[in-house]
């Protein structure tokens, strides 16, 4: 007998929650990250770690998987899904909430095969990719109408709009960045030429017009973490993000770019940021963000 959506205790897709101080081993672990101090406009990130899982709950794993229409196969059949919880973050202590992040998200990356980051605001993408320092040869793929290759914004280093320049600097194992999904009026010069200069690959919305060009300038053969920032997308497909930019992707688009990088190449990360959930009183919003994560799953795991 299982709990329909709006019953029963909230875990992400009904996982067992285990501590990371616990001894185990599984194929996925998430863990949540409520931080979003970091954001240059509307707050509310840190409430999307709970959203997500909630909305998750439409999406329980059962042992037998996900049926598929398409090919008449199960997808996700007994796959080990772990949900870690969240990581415990001071609210006004941002180096000792980096730290712990970046402990977290080693401990989590010692005991699963694929871990899955709930943000909270991008700037949590740069303590996060700390615990990768080990992966050889890695590169990111960034969905995102924003670059966040910021040097600093509002006299500090650390903002959401800078993750990736903090990264470059420390990860000497980091090795290109391809970012789909640029668009907006508000581009930082010294950001976009430092990216380049950098050989990183900008990919704007205006690109995707032929998808199969984008498609080409993925990544190839190589250990790949997946930063997925909600405002990407359209925001009358998704509102519910701090800073939306209009004419953005699609679900499909996008699944279609996280499925091709996936076929590509090892996906050894993945965080989803800057989800807003109270900015969408639908709950939409949430819904279409735990189904991206799990249909995500279905393509790693086929």
């Amino acid at each position: 007998m299982t709990h329909l959506p709006f019953s029963g205790l909230i875990s992400f897709a009904r996982a067992p929650i285990l501590d990371l101080a616990a001894d185990f081993r599984a194929d996925v672990g998430v863990l949540g990250l409520p931080f979003d101090i970091a954001l240059g406009f509307r707050p509310g990130a840190r409430f999307a770690p709970r959203a997500i899982r909630e909305a998750s709950l439409r999406y329980a794993l059962p042992p037998e998987g996900f049926y598929d229409l398409r090919t008449g196969q199960r997808k996700l059949a007994g796959l080990q899904l772990v949900d870690a919880g969240d990581v415990i973050l001071p609210s006004l202590e941002p180096e000792l909430a980096r730290n712990r992040i970046t402990e977290a998200a080693q401990q989590l990356k010692s005991r699963v095969k694929l871990p899955i980051f709930l943000g909270g605001d991008h700037s949590v993408s740069y303590p996060l990719l700390r615990a990768f320092s080990d992966v050889k040869d890695l590169h990111i793929v960034q969905l995102d109408a924003h670059l966040d290759f910021t040097d600093v914004r509002n006299d500090t280093r650390f903002s959401n709009s800078s993750p990736f320049r903090r990264a470059c600097e420390d990860l000497p194992n980091l090795k290109h960045i391809t970012t789909i999904g640029l668009r907006g009026l508000r581009f930082d010069e010294e950001a976009v030429q430092a990216a380049k200069s950098r050989g990183h690959a900008l990919v704007g919305m205006w690109d995707c017009a032929d998808l199969e060009k984008v498609i080409q300038q993925l990544p190839e053969g190589k250990n790949v973490y997946l930063s997925f920032d909600v405002d990407v997308l359209d925001p009358a497909v998704l509102p519910a993000t701090s800073s939306p930019e209009v004419d953005g992707m699609s679900y499909a688009t996008a699944m279609t770019l996280i499925r091709e990088t996936v076929k590509r190449n090892t996906l050894v990360g993945l965080d989803v940021v800057e989800l807003t959930p109270a900015l969408d009183a639908s709950g939409n919003s949430n819904l279409l963000i735990a189904r991206l994560i799990m249909e995500t799953l279905t393509e790693v795991f086929s």
